[in-house]
């Protein structure tokens, strides 16, 4: 679709190359081209471009600029811990060391501005300088007067200078309660389901057929789309899982069209694979490796994913394992499991007409941090003084994805939570610490 990147300013052969290396993207492409204009004219003062992680925000920026060889600074937020460090790197992409060095040792906006003009006016811009600044979200955390002078630099510094701010969150989380210059907003969707099969087929083995890795990526999005949608997760797994779908072939069992069997082979390993999805424990490496190690030792991929072999600090645990029976046992049961003197209590009379159903088919409960604290005291093997330790440590267990905060972030005074985690996992967690989970558990009374 070239068409779609056509520019007086520039030649055919150019926009093609730059089609090329843009799969599923070249409406964005034009529509950043025709903002842009042409390279010895104004460009609008800034633009702000948003969309989801791996949506191609910044890969089509720096295609567009290193293509088409505009003047260009690419500044990463996270790494700029400072104001000093965005002002020198900017200062050394366009003017290089001796104007950086000319920064006092904390600058000011001011400086920064003055050091700017100063430079403009011995080397004015003969084409449009670009400045992208990438996870632009962090600009929040700093100064209140940087992101509104950065949106109109170019008024400021009277150079042909345009900012670019590439985020994952939309405008409105950005604009300040002050007010300030509204950028160009540009839109980057999700990826669809066809648009990741091309993509992800152009990476294919070169001793294999194209046809034979594109059927192998439908597969793999067939199992993975509905829970992952990120193109460099799903590139990493279509990288660490092909080998495994390529061994019937090499031992000539199969054929490269006998697509069935592929699949019942593969099946396993990539509903295993679906459990870390996400969460890097282990190394590429050492995954494949414990793949070996467990075909040998039984024959066959075991159930239980690299969750297992993850480490958890020794308290993180306890708290882990009251929040699964948080989960899973209902509330007016805890009496019955944590109390010593709690008298004869029978199954039967806790069952209701809806609880017929086994609590692990209906899903995970909702449960406060209060009854998560007082199941995690009864359990735990000594006495844990409520510190700020352990809750930094249910902190921890929300970032890793193994419990979810369900409740809003302002109810500060009662957060709910539910576990995240299998039975399989659970039972291996608990098996490190020596605390058998079933006996706890309302469902196998």
């Amino acid at each position: 679709m070239t068409s779609l990147l056509r520019h007086q300013a520039y030649e055919e052969e150019r926009l093609q190359r730059v089609a090329e290396k843009l799969p599923c993207r070249e409406t964005q492409a034009g529509t950043l081209l025709s903002l842009m204009g042409q390279p010895q004219q104004y460009s609008y003062p800034s633009i702000f471009i948003y969309g989801h992680r791996a949506s191609g925000k910044s890969h089509v920026m720096q295609v567009l600029l290193k293509e088409l060889e505009l003047p260009h600074a690419t500044v990463s937020c996270v790494e700029c811990v400072s104001v000093a460090l965005l002002f020198e790197q900017l200062l050394l992409s366009f003017f290089g060391c001796d104007a950086a060095s000319l920064l006092p040792r904390s600058p000011s906006l001011s400086d920064f501005v003055r050091i700017y003009r100063q430079q403009c006016s011995q080397s004015p811009a003969k084409q449009t300088r670009y400045i992208v600044m990438e996870k632009a979200e962090l600009l929040r955390d700093t100064d209140a007067n940087l992101l509104p002078a950065l949106l109109r630099l170019q008024e400021l510094v009277e150079d042909n200078v345009t900012i670019i701010l590439l985020s994952e969150i939309v405008w409105d989380k950005f604009r300040p309660n002050t007010g300030c210059f509204e950028p160009l907003l540009l839109h980057f969707p999700d990826y669809s389901k066809g648009e990741l099969q091309q993509i992800l087929s152009q990476d294919k083995h070169p001793s294999y057929s194209a046809e034979f890795y594109s059927s192998y990526i439908n597969i793999l999005l067939g199992v993975f789309y509905s829970v992952c949608r990120d193109l460099r997760e799903l590139r990493h797994l279509a990288a660490l899982n092909f080998s495994k779908f390529c061994e019937p072939l090499a031992d000539g069992k199969v054929k490269e069209t006998d697509t069935h069997k592929l699949w019942r082979n593969i099946e396993p390993h990539l509903k295993k694979a679906m459990q870390t999805v996400y969460l890097r424990e282990v190394s590429s490496l050492q995954w494949e490796q414990m793949q070996q190690t467990e075909e040998k030792e039984t024959g066959t991929v075991r159930g239980l994913s690299a969750h297992t072999h993850v480490e958890l600090p020794y308290y993180s645990k306890f708290l882990l394992i009251a929040a699964y029976l948080a989960s899973y046992n209902p509330a007016r049961t805890d009496k019955r499991f944590f109390l010593k003197h709690h008298g004869k209590i029978r199954k039967t009379n806790f069952l209701k007409k809806n609880e017929k159903t086994s609590n692990h088919l209906l899903g995970p409960k909702p449960f406060p941090l209060d009854r998560l604290l007082a199941i995690f005291y009864s359990v735990v093997d000594n006495r844990v003084a409520p510190t700020a330790s352990i809750f930094s440590q249910i902190s921890s267990l929300v970032t890793l994805q193994l419990l979810t905060q369900v409740s809003h972030d302002d109810q500060l005074d009662a957060p709910k939570y539910k576990c995240a985690v299998s039975m399989d996992f659970m039972c291996a967690i608990s098996r490190t610490v020596s605390f058998d989970i079933v006996k706890y558990l309302y469902d196998f009374l």
